[in-house]
């Protein structure tokens, strides 16, 4: 491939995990070819790709985290683990003949807006550019790790590590480890890592619920049944489909006038009462804010862990960091040979979402936007202002459920939008000021309903909020956003040519 050609694409899409793979597929089925998907990673799943600590796997049933037209019958497990899912990943880009258009280990830093040639301009980590007439942002959010905000950390002499950026090369076994931390990652590392550490001692700031999870193996039968018997296949995914959504989406949206929440509390208060011995580590153990105001976790052995004689969990705030130990503010020094931060990812941060600096018409720069209007975007897709730039992963956009069926519906969006562009002959893709304020009004309307308003959520510190204060979380159920994203009013949206200034650009029909 030429440089030329590899310099100036009709589609550019930044991201090639899950998001990005899913939109070429579906692009590319739909006519559009000259399709490019930059990464920089130097393979393909992303989250997968990344994340390969011990235990790492998918936190909800594997039949709802695959696409819905390239189910997978042989998951090893309900649950499946994460070499299965980055498997799953490169088989896909195989299947649908995705990889030729890969272009990895390249970054982009920054995209700009070329009013009068309407291209996006993306600059490369390496100073490169690559044109686009459309960009779509599919880089995801649970990509890059989040370092916690502890004085002295970087004085530490040990060894440490971010979960996401797991070395192998490191022993455990025989050393004095500890894990800041206890969120999702946490939960699947601590099990596996407390039974080679001499000590591990787990700093906790808040507590996570915790429930049993349905993790099983598939056997060869099993397995047949649901590559061979439709029925079976569908019925398993239905199943899954209806479990994501009691456990999250209803529980978080309708937390108000549904008991989702309050009985999913029961169960987990049951479920640690039989798990953990020591009643006062129970307590330290049990969440002081409702069910579905942080994403809650499923896991068989997390809460037995803490039975172990050389398992310490300490609720003491952190004060600093030494060469050789980490300080809590009561003076105790828990002296360390290795440190593993499991403190998540940068979700809403700023810089995060997307992960380019971003300048699209007259200048507008999207974070000092945001900075100054609030997280917004139209069906968590588009922005005023920033013509023929798309998110899978925008404000407002992801409702909690499985990120499978964000990604169909926002691609469904997008490729709406495109193909009407197609059969008028526009180059210029907008959504309108009026559409985005009347989705942003309805989606702030609908908070009274959600848990994350209700004063069971004051002590979450949850990473839903923003730094407005915000969750910009889809306010909806599954099976309304995948509705939306086929009847949405394609009014909403000016098309046009790119010498049509905003003010006139060219009303649409249907």
């Amino acid at each position: 491939m030429t440089d030329t050609l590899s310099t100036d694409h009709e589609i550019v899409v930044i991201g090639a995990g899950f998001s990005g793979i899913g939109f070429a597929i579906k692009a590319k089925a739909a006519g559009y070819t000259d399709l490019l998907i930059v990464d920089d990673a130097d393979g393909v799943g992303g989250t997968w790709h990344w994340n390969t600590y011990p235990g790492v796997a998918v936190d909800i049933p594997s039949f709802s985290y695959q696409y819905s037209f390239a189910q997978r019958p042989t998951w090893s497990r309900t649950y499946a683990p994460g070499r299965e899912l980055k498997q799953y990943a490169e088989h896909c880009v195989d299947k649908y003949g995705i990889r030729p258009h890969l272009r990895l280990s390249t970054s982009i830093v920054a995209a700009e807006y070329d009013e009068t040639r309407n291209r996006w301009i993306l600059t490369t980590g390496s100073g490169g550019s690559i044109t686009a007439r459309f960009v779509v942002n599919a880089a995801g959010v649970l990509t890059r790790p989040k370092l916690p905000d502890i004085a002295g950390l970087e004085d530490f002499a040990g060894i440490a590590m971010h979960t996401a950026r797991w070395d192998h090369r490191i022993e455990l076994r025989g050393k004095k480890v500890g894990i800041v931390g206890t969120g999702a990652s946490a939960v699947q590392v601590i099990p596996e890592i407390a039974a080679e550490a001499k000590r591990l001692t787990v700093f906790q700031r808040t507590p996570i619920w915790c429930l049993p999870k349905l993790d099983v193996r598939l056997t060869k039968p099993a397995t047949w049944a649901l590559e061979h018997l439709p029925p079976v296949g569908s019925a398993a995914r239905l199943a899954s489909q209806a479990f994501v959504e009691v456990t999250f989406p209803i529980a978080a949206h309708y937390g108000r006038v549904l008991p989702a929440g309050r009985i999913g509390e029961r169960i987990a208060t049951a479920y640690l009462r039989a798990q953990v011995h020591d009643p006062d580590i129970r307590e330290k153990l049990t969440p002081r804010y409702g069910l579905g105001c942080k994403r809650p976790s499923f896991h068989n052995r997390y809460l037995a862990t803490f039975n172990r004689p050389n398992v310490h969990l300490e609720t003491d705030p952190i004060d600093h960091v030494t060469a050789d130990a980490i300080h809590t503010v009561t003076g105790t020094a828990h002296e360390l040979d290795i440190l593993i931060l499991a403190t998540g990812f940068k979700v809403m941060d700023s810089g995060n979402m997307p992960t380019y600096d971003l300048t699209g018409s007259d200048g507008r720069n999207l974070e000092k936007w945001w900075d100054e209007h609030r997280l917004q975007s139209y069906e968590g897709v588009s922005v005023p202002g920033f013509p023929n730039h798309f998110a899978i992963f925008g404000p407002y956009g992801y409702n909690g459920s499985s990120y499978f069926a964000l990604i169909e519906a926002q691609t469904r969006h997008i490729l709406r939008c495109l193909d009407h562009a197609r059969h008028l002959g526009a180059e210029r893709i907008e959504v309108t000021d009026a559409a985005n304020t009347r989705y942003f009004t309805e989606m702030l309307t609908r908070r009274k309903n959600q848990i994350f308003w209700q004063p069971s959520c004051a002590h979450a510190n949850s990473y839903y909020f923003d730094k407005h204060g915000d969750v910009p979380l889809r306010a909806a159920s599954t099976l309304e956003t995948a509705w939306r994203s086929r009847r949405f009013n394609l009014r909403d949206y000016d098309f046009g040519r790119a010498s049509q200034s905003r003010s006139v650009r060219a009303a649409i029909t249907d």
